[in-house]
């Protein structure tokens, strides 16, 4: 093993827990345990500052994100969006009665192809919905583009993006919206959890009325909005993980590199390219299986590897244009996106986590060593 890829990594970053049970007194005494709490505001500022972000509004999960930016921006008819991502993406669009309009991706980044924007916008076309696929950032000048000219709302869906950044420029800032998600298997998280990134006062106030049921006071409700706040524990939580998510980041990356270093050279195997100018946060690891050359499938290193309790994703398969809900539609035949199929289908995401050890990591390797 090459030095300068050698892990260091033995042990899970966790939060410190005196200082977490010290938080959790305060919050006992206080008796604010949920709704704009202390803990709250200042996770909302302390996050904002570390995303180089104007604005951001905390949610109780990743989803209620997507589903809440619909509606602040009264975003009604069809939205263009991707079939690569994880079902919350479109179930967002359903939940607001909204037609979703499958592109098909760019095989480099698996993001949304902006060429094939324009073919799909119709005269019920109001917004597109594209994702920062494993944290690598759209092509965001492009469509702006796009959108400009049309006159549509872009809302991104970054919940892989966190603390991406691009020319030094969080990629959070890009569109009208960006969504965030802190699940507990993302690079940070409050357990369960997400946000709204915005770029003005007024929007976040709207976003904060409609994650309360749409209360503006006591006494007025100014929107139908949705029980969708962060509470103080989680809160809690997140402003202690936000101390350690640097070092995790920099534990992923080293995983990252022995990775790629190993696996440029097994054939059959394919990486995805890094680009200059990104400052990436190592969320996940996909690596491409071209089953004639590697001598196996995808579906067969999948599976033999999870026989040895080694758990990689085949992420994302099936595509969200496969399930029932909306493989009916026109945009979602099998032609019309053959980028995304043929990855659905040969991508598989290894095991990357800051806890990771090297003898995790060889453990993985293992099956890609010549046979």
């Amino acid at each position: 093993m090459q030095e300068e890829t050698r892990l260091t990594v033995t042990s899970p970053l966790m939060p410190d827990l005196d200082e977490f049970h010290e938080m959790l007194q305060e919050i006992w005494k206080s008796r604010w345990i949920t709704n704009n709490g202390t803990f709250h505001r200042q996770l909302e500022k302390e996050l904002a500052s570390y995303l180089k972000v104007p604005y951001l509004s905390l949610f109780t999960n990743g989803t209620l994100p997507l589903i809440t930016a619909f509606q602040a921006l009264r975003i009604t008819g069809e939205v263009i969006t991707t079939p690569y991502s994880f079902v919350a993406t479109t179930h967002s669009l359903w939940w607001n009665g909204i037609k979703p309009v499958f592109v098909d991706i760019e095989e480099s980044s698996c993001n949304m192809d902006p060429s094939m924007i324009e073919a799909a916008i119709t005269p019920k076309t109001t917004a597109i919905l594209p994702v920062h696929c494993y944290g690598f950032p759209c092509d965001v000048d492009a469509i702006k583009s796009i959108a400009d000219k049309y006159g549509l709302k872009v809302i991104y869906d970054g919940a892989h993006a966190f603390g991406v950044e691009k020319n030094g420029d969080s990629v959070l800032n890009a569109g009208d919206l960006s969504t965030l998600s802190f699940h507990a298997t993302k690079v940070y998280n409050t357990i369960e959890g997400g946000a709204i990134v915005m770029h003005d006062k007024e929007t976040k106030k709207r976003i904060d009325y409609l994650k309360n049921f749409g209360f503006a006071g006591e006494t007025e409700v100014v929107a139908p909005g949705i029980n969708s706040k962060m509470d103080e524990i989680r809160s809690v939580y997140g402003i202690l993980n936000l101390r350690l998510v640097d070092s995790a980041i920099a534990s992923r990356r080293r995983v990252a590199e022995r990775y790629r270093a190993v696996l440029k050279n097994v054939e059959g195997i394919s990486l995805f390219e890094k680009f200059p100018g990104i400052k990436y946060n190592y969320s996940y690891f996909p690596i491409m299986v071209d089953s004639e050359k590697f001598g196996k499938t995808r579906d067969r290193l999948y599976e033999e590897m999870k026989e040895k309790n080694i758990y990689g994703r085949r992420y994302f398969y099936p595509l969200i244009t496969h399930f029932s809900t909306y493989r009916s539609l026109e945009s979602a035949k099998i032609d019309n996106l053959p980028n995304a199929n043929r990855l659905a289908n040969s991508v598989l995401c290894l095991p990357l986590h800051h806890s990771l050890s090297d003898n995790d990591v060889e453990r993985v390797l293992s099956f890609f060593e010549k046979r």
